[in-house]
């Protein structure tokens, strides 16, 4: 997003869709937030709806993958993403920071313990950095305040939670973006 919270940040160069992130060649390490429909929860819906093929995401998740076992960094997901599997990754705990063979390391994170509305369950993939502390806990859905929703999801009858649509839904909250860029900030070569 051109507009969204990692802009006109001194140190930080956006790569966003006009500048197809697929094509970055370095030397910098990265924060990774690829396209998520086609790999998440959702993914069969979206393919059943839009007739988009699950795992299609013209490559998107596999260059930031390659990006940041290249340059260090770090990619975040959607947590139970198809692309954790599909490529090997490591399966992320809910306790801490899970290490893999191919060297990166995984763990689930839930956004609202960093800001966000709603729960908002992530997937971080850490390659040549610091691990940093973080807030593990496996939460339930009712303990956030809102529910991320434009697919309708059910809730129970008398909860009045308040909805959030795809903008908010796929906002970065401030606190987590710091995070995120001290991890790619604190690779060494």
């Amino acid at each position: 997003d051109p507009n969204g919270c990692y802009s006109g940040l001194p140190d930080v160069d956006p790569w966003g869709e006009e500048r197809d992130a697929r094509l970055y060649a370095g030397p910098w390490p990265v924060v990774a937030h690829p396209p998520c429909s086609r790999w998440c929860r959702l993914a069969g819906l979206v393919e059943a709806r839009w007739g988009h093929k699950r795992g299609d995401d013209g490559g998107c998740f596999e260059s930031a993958l390659k990006s940041v076992r290249t340059f260090g960094g770090v990619l975040e997901h959607p947590a139970y993403s198809d692309a954790w599997p599909h490529f090997g990754l490591p399966a992320p705990i809910y306790a801490g920071w899970q290490k893999g063979l191919c060297g990166g390391w995984s763990c689930h994170i839930n956004q609202v313990d960093y800001g966000h509305p709603a729960k908002k369950a992530t997937w971080l993939y850490a390659f040549g950095v610091e691990l940093p502390r973080l807030k593990f806990c496996l939460r339930p859905d009712r303990e956030s305040t809102a529910l991320v929703s434009w697919c309708g999801n059910t809730t129970k009858k008398f909860d009045k939670r308040a909805r959030v649509g795809k903008k908010t839904a796929s906002a970065t909250p401030i606190e987590f973006r710091d995070i995120l860029l001290n991890m790619a900030r604190s690779v060494t070569k």
